[in-house]
């Protein structure tokens, strides 16, 4: 019980909130120009990939919500393969917070400069 415990709240607190800033950075693409013709493909390429992996994350997501919640209402003990899914959905949440999921970022700060103001 304590185990499915934890699988659901991996689960809801670090992948969903990642998929959700995911969904949010997977068109943004800093350095590319898509009015670019060189740069066209490469966008394509990047966001179809973005979205490929935005897309198994909300099916493992999903498979290991349902399966949790199920074996807690049925009280059975969890398949093997469950903990393998959320193992990799919580690898895949952290490529995405890691990547294109971040948030924008923060404005650099003024270096200092050695010399007394």
């Amino acid at each position: 019980m304590l185990v499915q415990s934890l699988v659901i709240a991996g689960v809801v607190l670090l992948a969903l909130p990642a998929l959700v800033l995911g969904v949010r950075g997977a068109f943004r693409r800093p350095g590319y120009d898509a009015h670019i013709p060189a740069d066209r493909a490469s966008v394509a390429f990047l966001v179809t990939l973005r979205l490929l992996v935005l897309l198994l994350m909300f099916l493992l997501s999903t498979v290991t919500l349902l399966s949790a919640i199920a074996a807690m209402v049925k009280r059975v003990e969890l398949h093997g393969l469950v903990y393998v899914f959320c193992v990799l959905d919580l690898l895949l949440a952290a490529l995405v917070m890691l990547t294109f999921g971040r948030l924008d970022p923060r404005p650099a700060r003024r270096r200092a400069t050695p010399a007394a103001r």
